[in-house]
């Protein structure tokens, strides 16, 4: 998982390092070529003396006072200093699916943050740089974070949880991963047929319920998507399901015949939730798809799939940033307990540890 990113890093860190150590060598060949009036252990020997005079005076720790003055003497990280650094890291951070904004933000925040900073002598530049990032990294992700288990907690019975998204990347198999979550956690469920679109969709839904012991509703090829939800929303306040999970087409004619209908759903069948899912391997796709589909008719969260096999990594970060809404799981297998509840210290261990 991340392979790509983590050694692009881990080969930033070397770089960044090298570069820091070949930097104190010419500072010392540059002493060396032209002494100083006094060497470095003559004032550390003369600030020693003058600190010992004033921790007599004010009564402090002599330790102390040393440690705070001398031994831990600091330098200014200037932006000159920072500028072949960052570019490499956008460069990283660009060819790992992390979207162009988010780098420019990403990158302004490590500027704002660093430079001026006061850097003890012997800590390394890359420690800094790369911890700055996890920081910013925590931040994007967590925008607008809640925790669905509690959610689904504590709404309204029954919840309408509509999930929105193009085919073929793995929707209508991650709310089969979701129903089994609920019903493992004694939740009743009941799913919604709503992609009356695309060829086989109602019979891959029908095979997931069957496998799980849950309910479908559906209707036949062609038929009006909102009406199924509704049925399925009215069955389930009949029945007194808790939850229903409502698929939709992801691929119509055209962009706007698709945007139009899942307005109609929204506005018909008021959904608790809504939820984009995309594969996190569809990269900067993906990032435009969630941009999208947020923009067109608002999501609340998002699921990706596929994260096993996703080398890059920066998917889940541009998404997060791109719409405002958290991720809220990962798909992780073909199995329907193979999806992590994701959180942003999940992904940024998988990333840098």
């Amino acid at each position: 998982m991340f392979k790509k990113l983590k050694e692009k890093l881990k080969i930033f860190r070397k770089k960044v390092d090298e570069e820091e150590a070949r930097e104190e060598v010419r500072q010392v060949e540059a002493r060396e070529a032209k002494p100083e009036p006094k060497v470095e252990a003559e004032v550390v020997e003369e600030k020693r003396k003058e600190v010992e005079k004033e921790a007599k005076k004010e009564k402090v720790s002599l330790k102390d006072k040393i440690k705070a003055v001398v031994f831990e003497r600091e330098v200014i990280i200037d932006e000159g200093k920072l500028e072949g650094i960052l570019s490499e890291l956008e460069m990283i951070l660009l060819e790992s699916d992390v979207a162009f904004d988010v780098v420019d933000e990403i990158t302004q925040k490590l500027k704002d943050s660093l430079v001026g900073r006061r850097k003890k002598i012997g800590q390394k530049l890359s420690d800094i740089v790369i911890d700055e990032l996890k920081s910013i990294l925590k931040d994007i992700l967590d925008r607008n974070r809640f925790d669905f288990d509690e959610f689904v907690r504590n709404v309204d019975k029954p919840a309408n949880i509509l999930f929105v998204g193009v085919n073929g990347t793995g929707k209508t198999t991650t709310i089969a991963k979701i129903a089994k979550r609920l019903t493992s956690q004694g939740y009743s469920v009941v799913v919604a047929a709503g992609d009356t679109f695309r060829a086989g969709a109602i019979e891959q839904l029908e095979e997931h319920a069957k496998n799980l012991g849950v309910k479908i509703i559906k209707h036949k090829t062609g038929a009006d998507p909102a009406a199924v939800i509704f049925d399925a929303i009215k069955h389930a306040e009949a029945k007194g399901i808790d939850i229903v999970l409502s698929d939709t087409a992801g691929r119509m004619h055209t962009k706007k015949n698709l945007i139009d209908q899942l307005g109609k759903i929204k506005r018909v069948t008021k959904p608790a939730l809504t939820i984009f899912v995309d594969e996190s391997l569809a990269g900067n796709d993906a990032i435009e798809r969630a941009r999208m589909f947020n923009d067109a008719v608002g999501i609340d969260g998002s699921i990706l799939t596929k994260l096993d096999a996703d080398p890059k990594g920066g998917t889940a970060i541009s998404i997060s940033y791109i719409t405002g809404k958290p991720v809220l799981f990962v798909g992780t297998g073909q199995s329907y307990d193979d999806l992590e509840k994701f959180s942003s210290e999940w992904l940024i261990g998988r990333i840098f540890d």
